[in-house]
């Protein structure tokens, strides 16, 4: 239900009535307000917190964001809007756009080269070992990153019986590529139960590592998609706090 807030010139809502509206609690609206993802609420002439239009545009950002972005990203951008900083706020959402555009192309590489072992035109070298300092080199994952993974359980590895040194071969290198195209992925259920089936995967078994490829790839593409319609609400609140601040200039 719409209320008055104080002064009666702006329509507003009470947090129950704005939190219920979104799915949240109203705990979370003010947990924003208190981190500054959105402006301190207005207050009625009897002291209740007032949501006004403003605001609700900022939480609808938020919600878009999050699910596009995740909470890290989207708390920088909400604080470069706070701080009036619109443009900084657009290039920390295109940094996140490259970064998913080159995570498509990796995975569009790795898919042709199943491809290839699929027709085979090209074949698994099995019996040749990487160091972990090799795999890091043609993967571009750091040495910790990729025992960090191995710790996690996503792959094992066997040990050199001489040195005791790791080494891998050429199916680990599919899956750390694999894994690295999950990196920055937006943590969600999804995304475990992604990692999880990487972590499975029999990459000797072409079939099932094209099933694993098509879903990421089918992920991606749901994650463009949100990217999309968060830089719609975020465009939206731009535009929102540009006309605030013209307006109050030329007052």
């Amino acid at each position: 239900m719409r209320i008055f807030a104080k002064g009666g010139d702006h329509m507003g809502f009470r947090p129950k009535k704005l939190a219920e509206k979104y799915g949240l609690s109203s705990n979370t609206l003010r947990n924003y307000e208190a981190k500054g993802l959105m402006p301190p609420a207005d207050r009625s002439s009897n002291g209740y917190r007032m949501y006004t239009e403003r605001h609700e545009a900022f939480l609808a950002c938020i919600q878009a964001m999050t699910a596009a972005f995740g909470m890290e990203v989207t708390s920088q951008v909400m604080h470069c809007l706070r701080r009036n900083e619109l443009d900084d706020a657009l290039w920390i959402v295109r940094d996140r756009e490259v970064m998913l555009h080159r995570e498509k192309a990796n995975l569009d590489q790795l898919i042709r080269e199943l491809k290839s072992y699929s027709e085979g035109s090209r074949a698994h070298d099995i019996n040749h070992n990487f160091s972990i300092h090799e795999v890091s080199r043609r993967t571009g994952a750091s040495k910790s990153a990729i025992r960090y993974w191995e710790q996690c359980g996503l792959f094992t590895t066997e040990r050199d019986p001489d040195n005791d040194y790791r080494f891998y071969h050429e199916a680990h290198l599919f899956k750390i590529r694999l894994i690295q195209v999950l990196q920055s992925a937006v943590y969600s259920e999804e995304t475990v139960n992604l990692k999880q089936s990487v972590a499975r995967l029999d990459l000797e078994n072409i079939e099932d590592s094209m099933k694993v490829s098509d879903r990421i790839q089918v992920h991606l593409n749901k994650t463009i998609k949100l990217q999309m319609r968060a830089l719609y609400f975020l465009y939206r609140l731009i535009e929102t706090i540009d006309n605030s601040e013209t307006t109050a200039a030329d007052h």
